[in-house]
């Protein structure tokens, strides 16, 4: 039986991609055990949460971002590894196609009237890119996969929880971590049972 892991694996980083830091290692950490199941890292960046994922027992993963260098950058992060995933560019949801046991996104959440770093940019509010994830994830979810995502405190938790109500997705913050000025949460998010 695989355990999860206390400490996320260390990807290396790449020009123009978002590097690992506080909050993915946060969410990395919070992963569970995914024996057996397939995963999609969307957002994914280096392939930090993606290759968590696998070593914690995924049988498939699928690794998802907009950004062409950060493809690059997980298949050289797999390769070191001696893994597979597939990669696929994809603005959020627009390029997948299939449902995933689980879905794991760290977002961009940093707030801003216009876009100044890509790779950090939540939009208006920090919520942007977040709203559209949630609007999004549970049309790939499978009937009981299970997503997580992180969130920063500046960005309305309460407001989350109320989208998440209405689109009858259960969930709760699984973890927590105070930084100077935010608190970082990981959300669990599943389809209510009717």
């Amino acid at each position: 039986m695989i355990t999860p892991m206390k400490t996320p694996i260390q990807v290396e980083d790449c020009k123009g991609v978002y590097s690992p830091r506080e909050d993915s290692f946060l969410l990395a950490k919070a992963l569970p055990e995914f024996s057996g199941k397939t995963i999609l890292d969307i957002g994914c960046g280096t392939g930090v949460q993606g290759i968590t994922a696998l070593l914690n027992g995924a049988k498939k993963a699928v690794f998802a971002d907009k950004n062409p260098l950060a493809l690059e950058c997980t298949k050289k992060n797999l390769e070191k590894l001696g893994l597979r995933g597939e990669l696929v560019k994809s603005d959020l949801f627009e390029n997948i196609h299939e449902k995933f046991d689980a879905i794991i996104f760290n977002p961009p959440y940093v707030p801003s009237e216009k876009t100044v770093y890509l790779d950090v940019d939540g939009g208006k509010n920090g919520r942007e890119v977040l709203d559209r994830f949630i609007e999004g994830f549970p049309t790939r979810l499978k009937e009981k996969g299970e997503c997580f995502f992180l969130q920063s405190s500046l960005n309305g938790l309460e407001k989350t929880g109320s989208l998440l109500s209405k689109k009858k997705i259960s969930a709760q913050i699984i973890a927590r971590e105070k930084l100077f000025f935010e608190e970082l949460v990981v959300f669990k998010a599943g389809k209510k049972k009717e």
